[in-house]
């Protein structure tokens, strides 16, 4: 259910790593006052990483409440974005990379 993330109509990664033993108030709390969004957003998805990258958090409005998601990776770790003053919005397809393993951000620079 969380890898697909079925429903979800918009994805916003908080960039950085949070505190992960916050609960829904919390990150409700640190998506308005840090970053001026709104948690209340139906079928909006934020995300939110630990210090370790093994788990990831889940916080989505359904309407009538809220869901919080975890998961911990058995092996490995998140490609986590560092910029802990940001959240941006990603697409579905880069949700499915960082769940596979692999990073939002394109390594490829160009020049000029």
């Amino acid at each position: 259910m969380f890898r697909e993330a079925h429903g979800v109509k918009k994805i916003v990664i908080v960039c950085g790593m949070t505190d992960m033993r916050r609960g829904i108030d919390g990150l409700v709390a640190l998506v308005r006052l840090n970053y001026g969004l709104d948690a209340l957003e139906e079928n909006t998805m934020f995300l939110f990483c630990g210090i370790r990258k093994d788990r990831i958090k889940g916080l989505i409005f359904e309407g009538d409440g809220f869901c919080l998601c975890y998961k911990r990776l058995s092996n490995g770790r998140f490609q986590w974005p560092k910029d802990s003053g940001e959240a941006r919005n990603i697409s579905l397809e880069q949700y499915r990379r960082l769940m596979d393993g692999f990073t939002i951000d394109s390594s490829i620079k160009r020049i000029g």
